[in-house]
């Protein structure tokens, strides 16, 4: 016998109760956990996809900021950005919006983000971590 979910009620339950505890969170800690995103380059799929992750953390009370960085950028620049990101108190959770351009290594970029501020959960300690079963979160 087939169940039919409805996937948007159970999804916007699932919002309205992530809201719930980013309140709770925040009222208790004085402060919203904050979401860097980077975006290198102008691909149009990837532009839509941090739309929509802007829009979802502004719903549910996460503090987001987006970096659009030039398709020029070089490796060492983005980095940088990165170590500064990875430095920073109230940055919580790092994003490096995929594909790069064909001058920035995708791997030495993933391998920069913090591990405890990778969202993706593509460092390779976290996907270690995964592969073994004892992960501090899994990723969407």
């Amino acid at each position: 016998m087939a169940i039919l979910i409805d996937g948007k009620a159970t999804s916007a339950a699932m919002k309205d109760e992530l809201k719930l505890k980013i309140a709770a969170f925040t009222e208790k800690n004085g402060f919203a956990p904050g979401l860097s995103v980077i975006i290198v380059g102008d691909d149009p799929a990837s532009a839509v996809y941090v739309r929509n992750k802007e829009n979802a953390c502004a719903a549910v009370g996460i503090k987001s900021t987006t970096y659009r960085l030039s398709g020029e950028t070089t490796e060492e620049e983005l980095l940088a950005l990165i170590r500064r990101l990875n430095a920073d108190k109230d940055v919580h959770g790092i994003l490096v919006q995929l594909p790069l351009p064909k001058q920035i290594c995708e791997e030495t970029v993933l391998a920069t983000i913090s591990p405890n501020k990778d969202v993706d959960a593509f460092h390779a300690q976290n996907v270690g971590h995964i592969m073994i079963g004892n992960y501090r979160f899994l990723p969407c």
